[in-house]
Order: structure tokens, then C-alpha cells, then sequence
């Protein structure tokens, strides 16, 4: 996923719904007939799709049916766990939802390109101007035309593990990579077994966790420019400083000796899922670290430690989180990434919906729900459902912060969600990396 940076700023608008519904256009669109011929929204149907599942789709739907009692517009979302492979077929094929929630630029440009997609509202246009810096904003624009507003945000590269385990075995957060790699054979040393854990299966989405830890280090051995110019297809696939992340990573990854702790050899990375399994492994202590990024906070909630109880996320708790850290100490460049909301009706009633997705108060409503934080910087971090979350949701908001969005989410679909996640698999399963980094740039072809 490729650039994107970070911002942070306080203040709060109040958003009176009977002002909302008074903006909305009256004309017709694929969505529906825009209400009652007085300008009403009430007992409309706003159908939302997306690729957000489980808990996290409940905590979605929550929100909507507390919006859905003042407003009076009922909004109904689906989860589909094949969301980024079927979306495109459904929309070319006339059967689009009102509003997608879309994971990947790329995906998302794709989307732009059946002609479907439909134009933000200004008013949505003005909170995302309100509420978050220019990189956001350009992610949702093509061709000069801004289309779609940022949701939640992710940030990735952390590194997650059991402060009492770290305690018990003497050691520290380490602050380079070097020092990660020495906490590994000290873990591996103290434990007899392989220290790190992780899982690249996401049905037709297998393979992007793998994306996440060559995007890191990228972005940390070579820096931003580097990194911009490879997620804007400039820098190829095949050069030496895309070569290099990869060996870095497979330092780690296709080590017999550091993976993949109580699921199997190097190559059952690519049948594990990457959420439930990977928090519980974790959360019970039978792995001691684990790459992924801020929302596997989120399947923790549903984890449990060797005694049966939630974990608690905490600096001195059960599981908590570094971020990877890079060749130098005191280095902050992330990478991250986030949802955008794109429309396929422009009727009154989803225009009123997609104002409220693009509101602090939407992201205030879903984060204190748990699991998920915002980058929109009118939100309130301390309403995250834990001091780690808290933490991230101030980074993400903070435009100090070197910030890149998911370079793989800005690559075109064919590469960024094509030939790059079958190319982890392809890794992991043991292609040579020359071979995997050939194949991968081959995409930019399809």
C-alpha cells in the first residue's frame, strides 16, 4: 500500500441530522428514488458491502442501527470474506450496492474505471478536507476527481508479544533489526522452539500479511523515496533494493528455525489464517512474537490466555506491541492503511449516509467499540478500546509521523492484489526470490 502520511488536529463539529437531510439531492439514482418528494429520508435503505467480517462487521452494523434511530435511514452492511475478487463483477454487472467499503486503492481505482462510481458529495469533500491531510484525500481522488472518503485506518508493522514471557526470559523491545534478530535466537534458545508465528491464508486474499513485511522494510532500509517510487510501478520489482527487503524478511520467515511455532514447518505460513489462530497462538503463549498490524487488537477480544481469560493489551499485560524496528534506532516511518467508502448511488438517503461515514462522530462511535482506530484527527483518541490503540490512533494522527500507505493497496489490482500476494505464497512455498520478484513484476503486464 504506498504513500500515505499522518495528521493530527482537535476539534469537533456537531452534525445536526435534519441539516444533513435538508442537503441531499432529490434526483434519481441506481440506489434508490432519493425519498419522499419533500426531501425525506425517512424509511429509506442504504445497502452497504464490504470486506469487513465477523466481530468487526458486528461492531460495524452496531453503528449504523444507532445511526439508523435518529436518521431514520436504515442501512444494512454485508461482509464478504471474497469482497476484493467479487466486487468489480458485481458492479460491471449491474448488481453494485449504494456504497462499498473498499480495502485497496487499487481495488478501488478499478472500481473508478467501470464508470460506476460516483462523485463524493461536497459535503463529504469538505469533511475529508476538514478532517484529514492531503495523502488521504488523493488516495480517494482519480483523475482530478475526488470520489471516495477514507473510513478506519490500520497501522501495520508491529510486532506483537507477551511482556510477562519478555520478563520471564530476561529481554527487551529491541530498537533495530539487528537487535530483533538477536531477540530471536535468545527466545529460540530460552524455548526450544521456533519464537515467531504467522499466517498468510485469506481465502482469495492469501498472501497479502506477507506484503506488509516486505513493505516495512522497504521503507525502512531504503527509505520513502525508495518506497514511493516502487509503489508507483517506477522502481521495478526486480531491483536491488526490493531484493533486499525480501531477503531481510526471509531472514525471519523462511528460518525452519524461527517459524512457524505451534502450526507447523516454513511452508504452513500459507494455511494458517492470518487473524483468530495467529492472536490465540499469541494470547496462550505458544508463540512468542507475531508481525501484523494495529487491528489484530481486534481478534484478541475473542483470543484467550493459558487460563482461559481475555488477554489484556497492556505495556506490563498479556500481549502488547513494537513496532519493527528498522537498521537505525528512533526511526519512525510506518506503513498503514485504511478503508475508503465508495458510492454506486448518489440518492438522497446514501448521500446522508456517506456524510455521516466521513464525521468524527462516526469514527468516535465505531473506535469506542474496540479493536479499530481513525486517522480522521477531529476523532478522540482516547475513546480506543486500549492504551496500545490509544497510542497507534495518536500516531496515525500525528503529522510528524513518516506515514506510507500499504504500497501493495496502491499498485494496480493486477500487481498490488494479483501477482504480489501470489507471490508471498509462491515464496513461502519455495520458489527462489529472483523468480518470485520476475513473476510479481510480470503483473504490471496482465
Amino acid at each position: 500500500m504506498t504513500a500515505l502520511r499522518s495528521r493530527r488536529r482537535h476539534g469537533f463539529i456537531a452534525l445536526g441530522l435534519t441539516a444533513v437531510a435538508a442537503l441531499a439531492l432529490a434526483g434519481c439514482a441506481e440506489g434508490g428514488d432519493g425519498g419522499d418528494s419533500d426531501g425525506s429520508v425517512e424509511g429509506e435503505t442504504v445497502e452497504i458491502a464490504g470486506g469487513i467480517t465477523g466481530s468487526e462487521a458486528d461492531a460495524l452494523q452496531k453503528v449504523f442501527d444507532d445511526y439508523s434511530k435518529e436518521s431514520g435511514i436504515t442501512v444494512k452492511y454485508t461482509g464478504d470474506k471474497g469482497f476484493e475478487g467479487n466486487i468489480v463483477t458485481k458492479v460491471s454487472g449491474g448488481s453494485a450496492p449504494d456504497i462499498a467499503i473498499v480495502p485497496q486503492p487499487g481495488l478501488f481505482q478499478s472500481l473508478v474505471a467501470t464508470g460506476e462510481v460516483k462523485e463524493a458529495p461536497a459535503d463529504v469533500e469538505a469533511n475529508v478536507d476538514k478532517y484529514w491531510s492531503d495523502i488521504w484525500k488523493q488516495t480517494g481522488t482519480v483523475d482530478d476527481t475526488f470520489y471516495a472518503a477514507p473510513m478506519l485506518a490500520n497501522l501495520k508493522g508491529y510486532v506483537w508479544y507477551s511482556p510477562k514471557s519478555f520478563e520471564e526470559w530476561g529481554v527487551e523491545v529491541p530498537t533495530t533489526w539487528d537487535e530483533l534478530l538477536t531477540l530471536t535466537d535468545t527466545i529460540r534458545e530460552k524455548t526450544g522452539t521456533q519464537p515467531w508465528c504467522a499466517g498468510f491464508s485469506s481465502e482469495a486474499a492469501s498472501g497479502w500479511p506477507g506484503t506488509d513485511w516486505v513493505e516495512d522494510l522497504v521503507l525502512r532500509q531504503s527509505g520513502p523515496d525508495v518506497y514511493d517510487s516502487w509503489a508507483d510501478g517506477d522502481t521495478p520489482f526486480t531491483d536491488p533494493d526490493i531484493e533486499a527487503a525480501f531477503d531481510s524478511v526471509g531472514e525471519i520467515l523462511l528460518n525452519p528455525d524461527y517459524v512457524n511455532a505451534g502450526f507447523g514447518d516454513v511452508q504452513s505460513i500459507n494455511s494458517t489464517a492470518f487473524g483468530d489462530p495467529i492472536a490465540a497462538a499469541v494470547a496462550n503463549g505458544t508463540c512468542a512474537l507475531t508481525h501484523q498490524a494495529s487491528f489484530l487488537a481486534a481478534n484478541f477480544l475473542v483470543a484467550q490466555t493459558a487460563d482461559g481469560q481475555t488477554p489484556t493489551i497492556a505495556p506490563d499485560g498479556d500481549v502488547y506491541a513494537f513496532l519493527l524496528p528498522g537498521p537505525q534506532a528512533g526511526d519512525l516511518a510506518v506503513t498503514g492503511g485504511g478503508e475508503l467508502v465508495t458510492a454506486f448511488s448518489d440518492d438522497a438517503a446514501t448521500q446522508q449516509v456517506l456524510e455521516y461515514m466521513s464525521t468524527p462522530e462516526f469514527a468516535d462511535a465505531r473506535v469506542k467499540l474496540g479493536g479499530v482506530i481513525s486517522a480522521n484527527t477531529g476523532a478522540d483518541p482516547s475513546l480506543a478500546s486500549s492504551e496500545f490503540l490509544t497510542d497507534a490512533m495518536k500516531i496515525v494522527q500525528d503529522p510528524e509521523t513518516v506515514f506510507r500507505f500499504d504500497a501493495s493497496d496502491l499498485m494496480p489490482a493486477t500487481v498490488g492484489s494479483g501477482s504480489f500476494w501470489r507471490g508471498m505464497v509462491d515464496w513461502i512455498d519455495g520458489k527462489p526470490t529472483p523468480q518470485v520478484l520476475e513473476d510479481i513484476q510480470a503483473g504490471y503486464q496482465d
